[in-house]
C-alpha cells in the first residue's frame, strides 16, 4: 500500500477580504498559519513523514508548506515548484470583492464563474497587469500555456500532466509524497484519482489545512482516502468552504 497526502492552503488575506484570487500571489492570514501548523500537528500524531513534496508557485501554498515543514522538523525536504499546481485563473474577477461583483451580475452568473464545470470567467487583456505573461516567475513558459482565465475543465487540463510526469512515478517508486496546493488544482487530483464525474466535483469542498490521505494499491487505484482529525471538524471546515464559494 501506498499513501499520499494532499494540503489545501490555509487561509490567505483575500480569503479572509472575500476577493476573487486566483494567480495573486497573496500571502496567508494569522489563521491561515494556524491552520498549516494544525495539519501539520495531525501529520505528527498519526506517524506520517515524507520524503518529497510538491507545491504551487504561489506563496500561500508555499508557506503553508513551509510550516508544515518546519513543525515537522523537515526543512531538508526535497521541494518541487510548479506553475502546474497554481491555483485556478480567475482572469477579470482576481482582486474583485465576491459579494460586490455578485450584485453586479447576480448571483446565478457569478456562481457559474466560480463552481461550474467547463464555463471560464471573463478573461483579461493581454496588457492587463494581472496577466502572467507579465510576471517573471512564468517567464519560460510558452504563450499557449499562459491562461487569460481558466474554467475548472482547463485548469484540470494542465494540472494533471503534471501527476502522470512527475508525481505518479515518486508514488509507484515508493516514496512518501506530499502535495500542498489550492482548492482547484486539488479538486482535479481528487476527480482524478476517485473517478468523479463532471458534475460530482462541482460540489466537492476541500477544507484548508487539513491533510486528506490517499491510500492507494501499486497501481495507484485508491483503496480509500480520509481526512486526519475529528471528522466533525472537517464537516464543518468543508461547510465553511462551500459558503465562501457562494460569497457569504
Amino acid at each position: 500500500m501506498r499513501k499520499l497526502v494532499l494540503i489545501r492552503h490555509g487561509q490567505s488575506l483575500w480569503n479572509l477580504e472575500n476577493r476573487f484570487t486566483g494567480w495573486t500571489d497573496v500571502d496567508l492570514t494569522e489563521q491561515g498559519l494556524r491552520e498549516a501548523e494544525h495539519g501539520a500537528g495531525l501529520l505528527l500524531e498519526q506517524g506520517f513523514t515524507f520524503d518529497v513534496a510538491h507545491t504551487s508557485l504561489l506563496k500561500r501554498a508555499v508557506r503553508t508548506l513551509w510550516r508544515v515543514q518546519d513543525v515537522m522538523d523537515l526543512m531538508w525536504l526535497p521541494v518541487f515548484k510548479t506553475w502546474r499546481l497554481n491555483e485556478r485563473h480567475y482572469g477579470a474577477l482576481q482582486g474583485l470583492n465576491k459579494a460586490e461583483t455578485a450584485k453586479k451580475y447576480g448571483d446565478e452568473q457569478v456562481f457559474v464563474w466560480r463552481r461550474s464545470f467547463d464555463t471560464p470567467p471573463p478573461e483579461l487583456d493581454q496588457d492587463d497587469d494581472r496577466f502572467p505573461g507579465n510576471d517573471p516567475r512564468y517567464a519560460s513558459l510558452a504563450p499557449e500555456d499562459l491562461p487569460r482565465c481558466e474554467s475548472l475543465s482547463l485548469t484540470i487540463d494542465r494540472t494533471m500532466p503534471y501527476w502522470f510526469d512527475t508525481v505518479a512515478p515518486q508514488v509507484r517508486a515508493g516514496k512518501r509524497v506530499l502535495i500542498v496546493a489550492h482548492g482547484n488544482s486539488l479538486r482535479g487530483l481528487v476527480k482524478f484519482l476517485d473517478g468523479m464525474s463532471d458534475e460530482e466535483i462541482t460540489t466537492l469542498n476541500i477544507p484548508t489545512g487539513l491533510p486528506l490521505v490517499y491510500e492507494l494499491n501499486d497501481d495507484l487505484t485508491p483503496i480509500r482516502h480520509y481526512y486526519l482529525g475529528d471528522p466533525e471538524e472537517a464537516a464543518r471546515a468543508a461547510e465553511a468552504v462551500a459558503n465562501q464559494a457562494k460569497g457569504r
